[in-house]
């Protein structure tokens, strides 16, 4: 994460420091966002086959 930010810091040499720290911010909101994001469809991934088994299992257990 920190390399990432350091290439981003070299890299924006136009604008000026409040406009760079703005980008730098913008950029580790959307780095969270993702990792949330794929955080939560794991979850509801994980719920949804969790589901699925209930239910077969309750089909099982009709016969």
């Amino acid at each position: 994460m920190q390399r990432e930010i350091r290439k981003t810091l070299v890299n924006t040499g136009v604008g000026t420091k409040s406009q760079q720290a703005l980008k730098l911010q913008q950029e580790q909101n959307k780095q969270e966002r993702k990792v949330k994001s794929r955080e939560q469809k794991a979850a509801e991934k994980e719920r949804m086959f969790e589901l699925k088994q209930q239910k077969k299992k309750e089909k099982h257990r009709g016969k």
